[in-house]
């Protein structure tokens, strides 16, 4: 990924089949190819006529949005915001077996939830609230706790300057294919797939720029 215009679709960091059952291969290029693809071509083609802005990183770009002019402000939300919580989404999933050590991030998450049950169920609960299109993430607030919060569309929870951690992203293109209108089933599935070890690593950068 440049770190700023022309921005480019990285590659997903396994292979479209990787995370099979869970996700199907088809869903995984769709999703990757096409409609992240879409939101970079979307969001080089705004930049290409506002030179003052093609330095600017993803991240300034989504948290300096408001300050720019009114009649690019919306779509540079929705299109930087594409582009970065689709690549959050694909790089925090992995076919690894080390994907399942939360490392320092467990502990983190008995003290935040009360137990692993009860922080699966309310990640659940958290993604199914959504209304129509967008994400639930895990973040840490500035008092180092853990938290869920849903965001719309393509909305990010780093303009509240919170920390994420990971995102399941749950517009319907995310899983329809496979689950069709069933997201639970999805989200089911997905918690088979995520990189809690990558996650760890977040969380520990986190805490250590903190310090």
């Amino acid at each position: 990924m440049n770190e700023h215009y022309p921005f480019v679709n990285p590659p997903l960091p396994y292979a479209y089949d990787a995370l099979e059952p869970c996700i199907d291969a088809l869903t995984m290029c769709l999703h990757h190819d096409r409609h992240l693809q879409t939101y970079v071509n979307n969001l080089n083609a705004i930049l290409k006529d506002w030179p003052d802005l093609q330095d600017w990183s993803l991240e300034k770009l989504i948290c300096k949005a408001n300050c720019l002019p009114e009649c690019i402000c919306q779509s540079i939300i929705n299109n930087a915001g594409g582009v970065y919580n689709h690549i959050f989404y694909f790089n925090g999933m992995s076919d690894l077996e080390s994907r399942r050590n939360a490392g320092m991030l467990y502990p983190a998450i008995i003290n935040d939830f009360g137990s692993i049950e009860n922080f699966y169920e309310e990640f659940k609960e958290a993604a199914l609230s959504v209304f129509g299109s967008g994400y639930a993430w895990l973040v840490m607030d500035n008092n180092w706790k853990l938290k869920f919060v849903t965001s719309a569309n393509q909305d990010t929870p780093i303009v509240k300057n919170l920390c994420p951690i990971v995102t399941i992203d749950v517009w319907e293109h995310a899983y329809y294919l496979k689950h069709y209108n069933e997201r639970a089933a999805y989200i089911d599935d997905w918690f088979n797939v995520v990189d809690w070890c990558r996650a760890n690593e977040l969380y520990q950068g986190y805490i250590s720029g903190r310090n």
